[in-house]
């Protein structure tokens, strides 16, 4: 688990993107990236194998979104995956709340910004990260489905970048579920209109699965991940000189 300690929202990916830099500062900066992913790789090294559910920080314990997601996270760590998410409130905190009460594994990557992303209490292991590009990819790195949940342009951000990285066969071919037809129902009307216009193959369709039933999230990531794959948990021997600790 990260120490809770002071964190402030980092400028330097702001400061990257915004044009040419020094070479020094941007020098700097890949070496900033650099740490961070290794620390990142440490300490997730033995978490696996996971889902990732993704979803708004918005929604509170009293709607019906965060009923669902509890109760996904839940199904999902009694298929024995760890649920990562986000690691905020909300939606993540829903899924990582389900996992760790029914006794199942829960972690959370979080961004450091102003607002809304303090590491929720359902998590097992958290660590912050500073660059939202590097977030992404231990999201994924470490996931053998991915869940989206009701969201805002995060969660779009993240269901699109997960989608086209399974699209270019980056990664397998890993279930993406999306959960709650009628939340995303312009979503999948604009993917849909997508393929009509020959912008994305009909093939690539079948990369999504849209339902409304907790069940069959459950039901599907079991087929299409733990079946297809042969998915069983990794045991590998933490190295104390590498400052590594096991899962716990």
């Amino acid at each position: 688990m990260e120490k809770r300690r002071k964190y402030r929202l980092s400028r330097s990916e702001s400061l990257f993107v915004r044009g040419p830099l020094t070479r020094l500062k941007n020098l700097s900066f890949v070496f900033k990236v650099l740490y961070n992913f290794i620390r990142a790789f440490q300490k997730m090294h033995f978490i696996g194998p996971c889902v990732t559910v993704f979803g708004s920080a918005r929604f509170g314990p009293e709607t019906q979104h965060y009923k669902s997601a509890e109760r996904i996270g839940a199904g999902i760590a009694n298929l024995g995956f760890t649920v990562m998410t986000g690691g905020g409130p909300g939606i993540m905190e829903a899924a990582n709340k389900g996992a760790f009460q029914t006794g199942g594994y829960s972690v959370g990557i979080n961004i450091i910004l102003p607002t809304e992303q303090k590491p929720n209490p359902y998590l097992h292991k958290w660590i912050y990260i500073p660059y939202f590009f590097v977030r992404k990819v231990i999201l994924i790195k470490y996931s053998y489905a991915f869940v989206v949940m009701p969201g805002g342009m995060g969660t779009l951000d993240e269901l699109f970048e997960a989608l086209t990285l399974i699209q270019n066969k980056i990664i397998n071919n890993f279930p993406i579920v999306i959960f709650d037809s009628v939340y995303h129902k312009e979503l999948c009307h604009h993917i849909q209109r997508m393929v009509d216009n020959e912008s994305m193959s009909p093939k690539d369709m079948k990369l999504l699965f849209i339902t409304d039933s907790e069940e069959e999230v459950i039901t599907h990531i079991q087929k299409h991940a733990i079946k297809k794959f042969g998915l069983k948990k990794q045991e590998y021997k933490a190295r104390w000189w590498l400052g590594e600790k096991n899962r716990l």
